[in-house]
């Protein structure tokens, strides 16, 4: 989850020839530094990961490109999976190891509930590509594993080290300075935009 924000960035620079203004490339790389501090600190390659990310970059950049509303292109995707997923389910039931109404009531619901949690995310993420650049939807996604994190540290208790607390502080220090570029670049045409709606109702009334 750390490297696919930067998956998404590079994906939109090389594919959809988004541009980073100078300022914007500071929290990219700080960003970078960040992730690789962490990967460092692992000790090995994050194989995993760096699958993870480069698929799910890659259906951020399907969801930028394609002619398919939010709502129809998920759709489009759970009819792909669907009969895959159903026979998967039914071989793990016959086996005797499905989860799915064999672990109980209460396991079933939150399982049924997945799904509902899962597609409306999904929905918002498809239509936000749309609206905004991949490399801004990229650092954005930053917000996932650290909500995460903080889940993982203050909800469930689990251990942290301070390798981990210095990755996060990089990471965030580049969201941060992410945030404040796009508020000042934003502003000038906001007002610019304000003016102009204010001209255009003035001119109206006249």
């Amino acid at each position: 989850y750390f490297i696919n924000p930067l998956v998404s960035v590079l994906l939109g620079v090389i594919f959809l020839q988004e541009r980073l203004r100078p300022l914007q490339w500071v929290p990219v790389v700080l960003a970078a530094a960040g992730v690789t501090y962490l990967t460092v600190s692992m000790g090995k390659l994050p194989w995993i990961a760096l699958v993870l990310a480069f698929s799910f970059g890659l259906y951020g950049l399907m969801k930028k490109i394609t002619p398919l509303g939010s709502l129809q292109g998920l759709t489009l995707e759970t009819a792909a999976v669907f009969l895959p997923a159903l026979i998967y389910l039914i071989i793990e039931q016959v086996r005797g190891v499905g989860a799915f109404v064999n672990a109980g009531v209460s396991t079933t619901l939150l399982l049924a509930v997945t799904g509902v949690v899962t597609v409306i995310p999904l929905i918002f993420f498809s239509a936000g590509t749309k609206l905004i650049p991949l490399t801004t939807v990229g650092l954005l996604q930053y917000i996932t594993p650290t909500t995460q994190f903080l889940l993982g540290v203050f909800v469930f208790k689990e251990a942290f080290s301070s390798n981990q607390v210095v990755g996060f502080v990089i990471i965030w220090t580049a969201l941060i300075l992410f945030t404040v570029e796009n508020l000042r670049h934003n502003r000038p045409v906001r007002a610019r935009l304000a003016v102009s709606t204010a001209s255009s109702s003035s001119q109206v009334k006249n």
